[in-house]
């Protein structure tokens, strides 16, 4: 069984422009689908790998703060951060056109032993995470297209 729960969406915006969300920590509120992200209280107005970011938190309905560093990056390609726990929540994109993004969201768990996997699995992480990733990556669509949409309208201003 995998322990890498992912889903896909493609956006009709530039990676450049899905790239630049990412990469900045103050709009992960913005995208987040699963509701736990309140908001980013620490870290740079780009991430990098290397970078930490803080961030405060919601789960099961008790506030909390988390903090994450960058560990995977690929400019305008990739991007992963984790916690302490270890698992990765990361970002793939792949241009289907100069205008067309396919994203890749995705929750990984594969570097637990059994005891810590079981007791993700029990709480029904998979599940929770696969609900949110799906529900984030149409709130990316969302903004990446709104932002692309600007960028456009404001190149056609100048």
């Amino acid at each position: 069984m995998t322990r890498i729960v992912s889903e896909s969406i493609e956006v009709a915006a530039p990676a450049s422009t899905v790239f630049a969300i990412l990469a900045d920590p103050r709009q992960h509120s913005r995208i987040d689908g699963s509701g736990s992200v309140q908001a980013i209280v620490e870290g740079p107005e780009r991430l990098e790998r290397g970078s930490q970011f803080g961030a405060r938190m919601r789960l099961f309905g008790l506030p909390y703060r988390i903090s994450n560093r960058v560990v995977e990056f690929e400019e305008g390609r990739r991007i992963a951060w984790r916690h302490f726990g270890g698992h990765r929540w990361r970002y793939e994109l792949e241009p289907v056109d100069a205008t067309h993004t396919l994203v890749t969201e995705s929750f990984d768990y594969s570097m637990y032993g059994a005891g810590p996997r079981l007791v993700i699995e029990a709480l029904r992480f998979p599940q929770r995470n696969r609900d949110g990733i799906r529900e984030t990556l149409q709130r990316l669509r969302r903004a990446a297209e709104a932002d692309s949409t600007d960028a456009v309208g404001a190149e056609a201003v100048s």
